[in-house]
């Protein structure tokens, strides 16, 4: 030119060309991906087409390997949760049979029957719709065994507590049984007459021990049983200490199995110093001797 010229490039101008650049770029790229894949799909390159169905087939030898090996851990692992069903069974025989009831009278109406059988399944032959009936099966049976295991304890628990609430210890560990219950002939009169208890011979002073938890029920000078005490142990079952020389406990208190409750002596109606221990059901006398004898059994069975 004639004449020079001056151009000045501002940070605006260089921004303005570099955003141009991007475009331009991003836009040829965008071209050039449709044509080629537009025309790989017209031309059907063989050796294209023939890789695409390698990998095709690829992906779906590893997705039926992968469930298949996921059917094959899930049989495997119903095969072990069948097992732990059946040693519930055997375990839940066990509790029942040391409840004393059958297990039969705590199961709701099983959803199948106990006997099993049937050939012999194939991992080959594994489908998830037969996996999941199995595990639905096996869900409902496991369900049924939570609920007669649940009853089978809450029995256990009730026999424990009843059976804790019962007289069955010795009231007078170092006493002699001396006369037990029933038709006798009095020391007094020399006639036959009904005791209603049994005696326990021991020294004067000698404790006596509570045979049960319980509430003292009456603690008073009586002119046959001189001073006696009765504890009421619940459902209308009360335990009778005569004859006493000394009283430890007053009316209402709560007293543990074992606890000294008096001393033994000769007071009332008494030849000699003893104990005369009586257990009440609903006002009626039983033998003190049946549920010494269940308690003595029991110590046998827990040192085993």
């Amino acid at each position: 030119m004639a004449t020079a010229r001056s151009i000045t490039l501002t940070g605006r101008h260089l921004a303005l060309a570099i955003g141009l650049l991007i475009v331009t770029v991003l836009v040829l790229s965008t071209m050039f991906s449709y044509l080629t894949v537009r025309h790989a799909a017209e031309m059907r390159l063989p050796f294209l087409e023939q890789m695409l169905r390698n990998i095709s087939l690829e992906e779906a030898a590893k997705t039926r390997d992968l469930v298949r090996e996921n059917l094959v851990n899930m049989a495997t692992r119903l095969g072990h949760m069948q097992a732990q069903l059946m040693e519930l069974d055997s375990l839940g025989e066990r509790l029942a049979g040391m409840a004393g009831v059958k297990i039969k009278d705590l199961k709701p109406a099983p959803a199948a029957k106990s006997a099993q059988g049937g050939p012999l399944v194939a991992p080959d032959n594994l489908d998830a719709q037969a996996l999941q009936r199995a595990l639905d099966d096996l869900s409902r049976q496991v369900e049924a065994k939570s609920e007669a295991l649940a009853s089978l304890e809450n029995r256990i628990f009730d026999e424990r507590i009843r059976k804790s609430s019962l007289p069955t210890s010795n009231p007078v560990p170092d006493g002699v049984r001396a006369s037990g219950f029933g038709w006798r002939t009095d020391p007094f009169t020399g006639q036959m007459a009904l005791h209603e208890g049994i005696d326990f011979t021991a020294e004067p002073g000698t404790p006596i021990f509570a045979a049960a938890p319980g509430i003292v029920l009456n603690v008073e000078r009586h002119p046959e049983y001189g001073n006696v005490v009765d504890i009421d142990h619940g459902d209308d079952l009360v335990t009778r200490y005569a004859h006493a020389s000394l009283v430890l406990v007053k009316p209402g208190e709560f007293v543990r199995r074992g606890q000294q409750i008096a001393a033994v002596g000769s007071t009332g109606r008494s030849t000699g110093p003893h104990l005369h221990f009586e257990v009440r059901l609903k006002g009626v006398p039983q033998n003190p001797a049946r549920f010494l004898a269940s308690g003595e059994t029991d110590k046998r069975v827990a040192k085993r």
